[in-house]
């Protein structure tokens, strides 16, 4: 909870003018998960919304914001008990959050309840919260675990020459979503991936050894979609247990979250393509400045930001900028507001990013590689940019949903 204590300091003390006497505040909730598998990454969260804020001094168009935390513990019914705190008793007129797939579904639906607030993702990135069932006042200015994987399953196909894959996924509907957009690409070149060589477990799943001794031996790599405390215990488990499969990994999986981890696994990932929004290594003078910000605002974060940090970050920013443009006035409900958001369109540390019909964000999305950095921590190097991913995958809207909603068989793929 330290870094909840740390964004409710910092508001109130922001609560402050030079004067000494309080200003006129907004009040903005944030919604990160704080306790369980994702803790830490919630954490990284509120640091990136704390970038953003720094950014602005507190302060945007002469109103204080007052920022108030809600945590969570990455389920649907957590996120709405924090989100219905900060509007209906601490009064948030804007929120920003949440961290995970299904929070994000569970939150876009409450927003419908609540048509007078304004709701921007954190670092949630399920498919469905934006391609199907939209709400006129969620906006997501982060990319999705689909876009996420943009490349990378013509990669392992066409660079690595793999055939046939295994899953080890969490079982809700963030790595439904990541799997599907890897494994489409690469079913559709002619790759394969049995429905016997999916595995998907419980969040906050401690012990592999049941899936490890199932994983079959006919497959040529593993892709895994875990996050946080899943995905550093089972690659420990699977090196302990003399595993040798190359690996292939989701975007949260091979994040700062994960490498930042201390452990024999460290060695055996190095080598692991993967794709995300975010790169370590990228040179371009946006990121690099990012990157200084954030480590030298928190030193005791991790080596390089996390891909959570960022999509919070970019969520918060958003949420100020559109602010600016109607001079903080929400009188009208938000509503001169959320047409700001809508046609919104600014430049964030990993490339400009701008929002389709139905408020998610268009954006270029990293192929990357883990190698070991120079000062002996991990980091995922850049392979390629792909520019401007949108999430339809190029597809025209009416075309990709006949793919169907993400689920545990979707893709076939046999």
């Amino acid at each position: 909870m330290k870094y909840s204590n740390l964004l409710m300091g910092a508001s109130l003390a922001a609560l402050m003018s030079a004067s000494g006497v309080y200003a006129e505040s907004l009040k903005v909730g944030a919604v990160a998960t704080l306790e369980g598998a994702f803790a830490a990454l919630g954490e990284d969260g509120l640091r990136g919304i704390q970038l953003a804020l720094n950014e602005f001094d507190g302060e945007v168009a002469g109103y204080t914001i007052e920022l108030i935390s809600g945590s969570t513990d990455a389920s649907p019914d957590s996120a709405v008990r924090a989100v219905r705190k900060l509007v209906e008793q601490d009064g948030a007129q804007i929120v920003i959050g949440p961290l995970s797939g299904s929070e994000g579904i569970a939150i876009r639906d409450y927003s419908k309840t609540q048509p007078e607030v304004t709701f921007l993702n954190g670092a949630s990135a399920a498919q469905d919260t934006t391609l199907r069932e939209t709400s006129d006042n969620f906006f997501r200015f982060s990319t999705e675990g689909a876009q996420w994987m943009a490349g990378l399953g013509e990669y392992v196909y066409t660079e690595k020459g793999y055939r046939t894959v295994a899953v080890v996924a969490e079982d809700y509907s963030f790595p439904y979503t990541q799997v599907f957009g890897f494994l489409e690409p690469f079913c559709r070149m002619g790759g394969t991936s049995p429905q016997d060589a999916r595995f998907y477990v419980p969040l906050g799943n401690k012990d592999y050894s049941s899936v490890i001794a199932a994983l079959p031996d006919e497959v040529d790599a593993i892709y895994v979609a875990l996050g946080g405390a899943d995905a550093v215990n089972f690659l420990s488990q699977y090196e302990q247990s003399g595993g040798d499969l190359p690996l292939i990994g989701g975007s949260i999986t091979m994040d700062q979250s994960v490498l930042g981890s201390k452990g024999s696994q460290r060695d055996y990932i190095i080598g692991t393509p993967a794709a995300g929004p975010i790169s370590d290594t990228w040179d371009d003078p946006r990121w690099q400045a990012f990157v200084t910000d954030y480590q030298e605002t928190f030193p005791d974060g991790f080596p390089s930001p996390s891909l959570f940090a960022h999509g919070y970050y970019i969520n918060a920013k958003a949420a100020f900028l559109a602010l600016e443009e109607v001079s903080g006035d929400l009188s009208d409900g938000g509503a001169a507001y959320r047409e700001v958001l809508a046609k919104l369109s600014f430049e964030t540390p990993t490339g400009m990013v701008h929002l389709d019909e139905r408020h998610q964000a268009v954006g270029d999305i990293f192929l990357t590689e883990v190698v070991e950095g120079p000062n002996g921590g991990l980091l995922n190097k850049t392979i390629s940019v792909t520019p401007q991913v949108t999430q339809t995958l190029g597809l025209g809207y009416e075309e990709f949903l006949a793919y169907g909603p993400v689920s545990r068989e979707n893709p076939v793929c046999e």
